[in-house]
Formats: C-alpha cells, structure tokens, sequence
C-alpha cells in the first residue's frame, strides 16, 4: 500500500493494484472508461468474496445484488504501465433491499485521485429478478464502512 493509505475516504478500504496494459488503452492513448467499469466490477467481486460472499453463496440464497444506477467521476487520465491502486468499501446498507459501494483509483506512486465512484445495488430474487429483503448474510457481510 502507497504512504497516501492514510487518506483514503475510509479506515480501511479493501484495495487491489492493477498495471494498465495495451488491452487498457484507447485512441486517445490512456485508459478507456470502459476499462474503469470493468475495474470495479473485478474488485467489487473481490471484496465480496473477502467478506465471505461468493456467487455460489448467491446462488445458495437465492438472493443476490445488482446493479441500479452507476456515478462515476474520471478525475485525471492513467496511461499505458501505470500502475493503479484501486480501493473499495461499503458506503451505505439500508439492511432492507439497497447498498451503495464506494471507490477511488490512484496512481500507485504519486497517490493522485485518478477516479472516484460509487455504485448502487438493490437486492433480487434470482429467480423471478424482481427486489427482496437482504437476509441477514448480505446485512452482516455488507456493513458500512467507518469514515464515509
């Protein structure tokens, strides 16, 4: 972790580093905003499969969280190499159908803000797609995080 850890928005957020590659890069010649969404999408994976949640875990329940609505601010351009940190954490549970995740990327060595975003879930039935009460795995694994 890069000595600006200190001032990520939350305590602790659950962070993973990425390298761009040329997959990364755009015309533009720095990373495609698409690649960002895939970004938060692996470590928001990641970070749920840390607190305990898998897609089989999904699966078992019946229940799991999707997507709702993205808000995503591209704060300054990552090139080809640059190495990323990307951090996550839980920002808001309503403990009944809504969560919001929070994240911020920066440049490994400098600590500079390069993106920050959030994403709201709502929880589902698998089955029919339609929103459901969390049960108390989602409640219990998906805590807000302190700070935010």
């Amino acid at each position: 972790m890069s000595d600006s850890s200190k001032a990520w928005p939350v305590a602790a957020p659950f962070i993973i580093r990425h390298t761009a590659g040329p997959g990364d890069i755009d015309a533009f010649n720095h990373v495609n905003n698409a690649r960002y969404i895939d970004w938060v999408n692996e470590i928001a994976w990641a970070h749920s499969n840390a607190l305990g949640l898998t897609m089989d875990d999904y699966k078992r329940l019946g229940l799991g969280c999707v997507v709702w609505r993205h808000e995503f601010d591209y704060v300054a351009p990552v090139a080809l190499g640059d190495e990323i940190e990307i951090a996550t954490w839980i920002a808001e549970n309503d403990q009944r159908v809504r969560l919001t995740r929070a994240y911020e990327m920066r440049h490994a060595a400098s600590g500079k803000v390069v993106f920050r975003g959030r994403t709201k879930f709502v929880c589902i039935d698998m089955i029919t797609g339609k929103p459901a009460r969390m049960p108390k795995e989602f409640i219990a694994a998906y805590r807000p995080s302190a700070g935010e």
